[in-house]
């Protein structure tokens, strides 16, 4: 684990917030220099600690206006590999995020479609056919408040 001060945790929530920041206007933030800044987002990728930059898309305004999330617990795990059950559910496009977690279920994932009608498609046709799947939840997100992290 890398040591953090201050300066840097501020860096990081800033950059939390809006990733498209420069250095520049970090810096003036921060009151560092420009280099300084850029030194230390550097060391902070180096580090593994910004593992990248994501461009967070409105998907209600893409005309996706229902997110579920599915619980999946696979019905035989000793005839489907786990591998198999990813790289056929991460190749779904409404999918976006596959967690492989402990608990009720094996698989949490977040779902996208246009609406109620679109989504049962997306189940029956896709998901629902997908190697090793027994059983299904489904949670219809209704709001969704985002925050950055802990940073410490």
């Amino acid at each position: 684990m890398t040591d953090l001060d201050d300066i840097d945790r501020h860096l990081l929530r800033a950059l939390s917030q809006d990733a498209t920041l420069s250095a520049g206007a970090l810096g003036r933030q921060l009151g560092l220099s420009q280099p300084a800044t850029w030194r230390r987002i550097r060391r902070l990728h180096d580090s593994g600690i910004i593992a990248g930059r994501r461009l967070d898309l409105d998907h209600q305004k893409l005309g996706f206006g229902v997110t579920v999330f599915l619980g999946i617990k696979l019905a035989t795990k000793g005839r489907v590999s786990l591998d198999d059950f990813e790289r056929a559910v991460t190749a779904i496009p409404e999918v976006q995020t596959v967690e492989h977690v402990l608990g009720m279920y094996d698989y949490r994932l977040r779902v996208t479609a246009r609406d109620i009608a679109d989504f049962e498609r997306v189940l029956r046709r896709r998901i629902m056919t997908l190697p090793g799947v027994g059983d299904v939840e489904a949670n219809v997100l209704l709001s969704e408040e985002r925050r950055p992290g802990p940073l410490g």
